[in-house]
Order: C-alpha cells, then sequence, then structure tokens
C-alpha cells in the first residue's frame, strides 16, 4: 500500500511573531557573519537596516562593548587604535575597519558609533546573531577583544566564556538597548556556522553555553511585562542543525551554510517576521532586481533602450511609492 504521509525530514516549528517588519521598519542587526546573510536579503528587498558598523562581532562580550560605547557616546581618538602589519587596528572592531591611514580608522570608528546612536534611536528591531562563547582575553588590560588582528598568541588568554558571564553580558546588552530605545523589539539568534577552529568538541561546548545562557536570559525577561512582548529568538541554527542536517546545505568549505541554505533560512525568517503586506513590493522589488541583472546581446541596441526606459519608469513609480528605496540606474 502507497503511502502519501511519510516526512523524511523534522520542521522546526517556529510561531508568528510580532511587531512585523515592513516597508516602515529599520532594521538593527549585530554579531557573527551570518548577520551578512540576513542582511544582504534586507538589502536586496530594499529593507531599511544597518548593520555590524564596526564588522563582524563574534563575541557577546564584543557586542556588549559595542553597545556601551554608543550609549556613552564615546569619542574614539589615538589611544585606542594600534599599528601593525602596515595598518592601523582597533581590538574594538574587526579587521574589515582596519586602516592604513590612522586619521581614516579613528574617523569610521567614531562615525560608527554615532550613526548607530542615530539609527538606534528610531529602530524597530534589532538582530544579535551571537557567533562563539570562546574569547581572547588581553593580558595586559584584562579585558576581552572583538579581535586580534593577528597580533602574538602571547598577548592573550584564550577563554571558554561561562553560562553565567554570557547571561550577565546579555543582560547589559538588552540594558543598553533599552536605553536607547525601549520600545525597540530584539531578535537573538546563535549562528549555525561551527567554529571548527576551536575544535570540534569545543565548538559544541561553545554554542551549548550560547544556548541555554539565552534560555536563562530570555526565561528572566519573560517575567517583565515591559519586555515580554520585544524578546524573542529565531532558530537559525537549529534549522540548519536538525531541518538542513546534509553537507548539501554547506559551502564549499563544510562550515558556512550555502546559498540554498541561506535562501531556506530566510524563507523560514520570512514566514514568521515579515508582514504579508509587503508581499506586493517585495515582488517588484525582485523583479526589478532581476531585470537590473540582465546582462543584453547589444547594450547600444533600440531594443535595450526601450527595455532600459521601461525598467526606469518601474523604478520611478516604486520609489514614489516608497521613497526610502533607491536603485542604481539601468545599463
Amino acid at each position: 500500500m502507497e503511502r502519501n504521509d511519510m516526512e523524511f525530514r523534522t520542521k522546526i516549528p517556529i510561531a508568528g511573531q510580532e511587531p512585523k517588519i515592513d516597508y516602515n521598519s529599520k532594521i538593527f542587526m549585530l554579531g557573527s557573519c551570518f548577520v551578512g546573510n540576513i542582511g544582504g536579503k534586507l538589502d536586496y528587498y530594499k529593507f531599511q537596516n544597518y548593520r555590524n558598523p564596526f564588522g563582524i562581532l563574534f563575541h557577546p562580550v564584543a557586542i556588549e562593548n559595542f553597545l556601551e560605547r554608543v550609549v556613552s557616546r564615546y569619542k574614539y581618538s589615538d589611544e585606542d587604535v594600534f599599528f601593525h602589519q602596515e595598518r592601523w587596528h582597533c581590538f574594538d572592531a574587526h579587521s574589515e575597519l582596519s586602516n592604513p591611514n590612522k586619521k581614516n580608522l579613528i574617523r569610521n570608528l567614531n562615525s560608527g558609533v554615532r550613526k548607530s546612536g542615530k539609527f538606534l534611536n528610531s529602530a524597530t528591531h534589532v538582530v544579535i546573531t551571537l557567533g562563539t562563547a570562546w574569547g581572547y582575553r588581553q593580558v595586559d588590560l584584562d579585558r576581552t577583544v572583538a579581535n586580534c588582528h593577528k597580533i602574538s598568541q602571547k598577548e592573550f588568554q584564550k577563554e571558554l566564556m561561562m553560562v553565567d558571564d554570557i547571561r550577565q553580558s546579555l543582560l547589559k546588552i538588552l540594558s543598553y538597548l533599552h536605553m536607547i530605545n525601549s520600545k525597540v523589539s530584539v531578535i537573538f539568534n546563535i549562528s549555525p556556522v561551527r567554529h571548527t577552529k576551536d575544535g570540534f568538541t569545543e565548538n559544541q561546548w561553545s554554542k551549548s553555553n550560547l544556548m541555554a545562557a539565552l534560555q536563562q536570559c530570555l526565561g528572566e525577561f519573560q517575567q517583565n511585562e515591559e519586555w515580554k512582548k520585544t524578546l524573542s529568538y529565531f532558530p537559525s541554527y537549529e534549522i540548519v542543525m536538525d531541518e538542513l542536517r546534509d553537507y548539501r546545505f554547506y559551502a564549499e568549505d563544510m562550515i558556512h551554510p550555502s546559498s540554498t541554505a541561506v535562501d531556506y533560512i530566510w524563507s523560514r525568517f520570512d514566514d514568521v517576521w515579515i508582514n504579508q503586506n509587503t508581499a506586493e513590493t517585495k515582488n517588484e522589488v525582485e523583479k526589478i532586481q532581476r531585470a537590473l541583472n540582465h546582462r543584453p546581446f547589444n547594450g547600444k541596441s533600440k531594443e535595450h533602450q526601450k527595455f532600459k526606459d521601461k525598467l526606469q519608469a518601474r523604478i520611478n513609480k516604486l520609489e514614489s511609492r516608497v521613497p526610502h528605496i533607491k536603485f542604481a540606474k539601468p545599463k
């Protein structure tokens, strides 16, 4: 007898969340490189978002320190940067901000703090992706850094952050966000990217500590009526581990999710967080994006000129309807 009800994979149940994200929403994103995956989708569909102004921040304390800088309106100066391997660096930021010009680095750091404060003040949602509980403490100054910048490992002590310490850090993160904007909705998630350089078992310890701390922290805030409706968890890690548990869904390095996996995770995020009233606008954005990526056989032909004129008319219509949406001119 043939059965049509057979299931060959588990699916993570995710309840719909509020408040939904629409084209009036402003989403601030911080944390691990997985922020770039979801942020890239928000960019593609032209949602308002601002992410990782200090670059990728893997560790809870790095995120905490960044938000402390924003709250205090900290101004970076010469004392906060150092020169190594022909570039200037800052221990608070990822190496993608490092710069051969010291003034440029300091300017970019202060710009990131300033822009973050302004954006967060009117943000509707904050997405925080925790990457690892393994951190590097700078021995001389007794502080956990966001990035070692290839400085000698002798200057650092590698440490696994314990559950209660992560919980305390998360509480500070939420406190800082609340100081800036008490109405913002915070969405936590854990990056599905495995930090195999720490070791396979060590990576599991790390993710487990993050999960346990998040569970405790979210549980505590569920008792607070003011935060109860604005704090949630999105299971990006669980989706990859339990729904997509196959190396088909990993990139060539077998560590990062593949583009197919990212598309699937985005679809689950879309289902629970994106307002369905945005569907028409999203569809039009996608059609325009695809048209902009079209490469003609003859870019100077009359047919292609007509194509560009029609596309520009569609762009003008959408930009007039949703003013913050901007596209490049058709080529």
